[in-house]
């Protein structure tokens, strides 16, 4: 009898292990109703084939230049998010660039069942940076990425990744996915860290996708670079950005770090107009 208990327990800790996977990897999807319009300014509905097949929604935002760059958002989120998003472009069109900004798959109007934060989402952007190249040749002189928690990472990556992408800036970005994930545990679903060693096989099992640690991108990337960290981040701390930095440092001499007491991508909240005024000088030195 007590064998049997004990088996029942195993049986529904695993589904409960799986059940939580599965919702990791299939996250609400966020969809607003204001569109660029609000803020002034003519869009264009745009549709993106990635090469795997996935059409991604997004919004092509004209803005009279030959630079145009991109925002990322972050895991949960979409191009409707209010907290780092939507200041993002407002900032952007008002320092004169185009905007292109999409939803990642499985997020927003996006297609795509699961995101693999950060895996597969790498041909997301790949699929951005190629329809601005095909359709706006003229307004993708240059193009620069700003991305925020998950939408960081890929910025990373793009950077060593996308020869199109000249600069990037990485807003809160995770180092190690198995350190973020545990404690994305406890900050996203209110579960324990621990549980995630058993939530980790079934994310890779649902989403086929694998774990992207930016930290191993630390000796690749050869373009200019601002990372923000904050130090009430709960997801990311700033000793593992750090790492990421002295290392990046030893063969990127284009490489900024600033650090703010915010928490995870909310510097742009508690300090808007500093962010605005480091980023923006960071983008008219490399953008051109």
């Amino acid at each position: 009898m007590i064998g049997v208990l004990i088996l029942l327990i195993a049986v529904a800790f695993l589904a409960f292990s799986a059940f939580v996977g599965y919702k990791m990897v299939k996250p609400p999807r966020l969809i607003g109703d204001w569109t660029p319009r609000d803020l002034g300014y003519d869009y264009e509905d745009v549709t993106i084939e990635t090469e795997d097949g996935i059409k991604l929604s997004g919004w092509w935002i004209p803005n009279g230049s030959d630079r145009t760059v991109v925002p990322l958002h972050g895991y949960t989120a979409s191009r409707w998010n209010d907290l780092y998003i939507k200041p993002t472009i407002e900032f952007l069109l008002r320092e004169g660039y185009n905007v292109l900004v999409f939803d990642f798959r499985a997020h927003g109007k996006s297609e795509g069942k699961y995101t693999t934060v950060g895996d597969r989402e790498i041909a997301d952007v790949r699929a951005a940076v190629r329809w601005l190249r095909e359709k706006h040749p003229e307004s993708s002189s240059r193009i620069g990425l700003i991305g925020f928690s998950m939408g960081a990472m890929l910025t990373i990556r793009s950077l060593a990744e996308i020869p199109e992408v000249c600069c990037g800036v990485a807003d809160s970005p995770p180092m190690d996915l198995d350190k973020t994930g545990a404690r994305g545990l406890k900050y996203f679903a209110k579960l324990p860290e621990w549980l995630h060693i058993f939530v980790k096989p079934f994310t890779r099992l649902f989403s086929g996708g694998k774990e992207v640690h930016p930290i191993e991108y630390a000796d690749d990337v050869r373009k200019p670079l601002l990372i923000i960290a904050g130090e009430k981040d709960p997801l990311v701390t700033v000793e593992e950005i750090r790492e990421f930095y002295e290392r990046n440092r030893a063969v990127n001499d284009d490489i900024e770090l600033w650090v703010t007491d915010a928490p995870h991508v909310r510097t742009l909240k508690f300090h808007p107009g500093e962010w605005k005024a480091r980023v923006g000088e960071f983008l008219r030195r490399c953008m051109g």
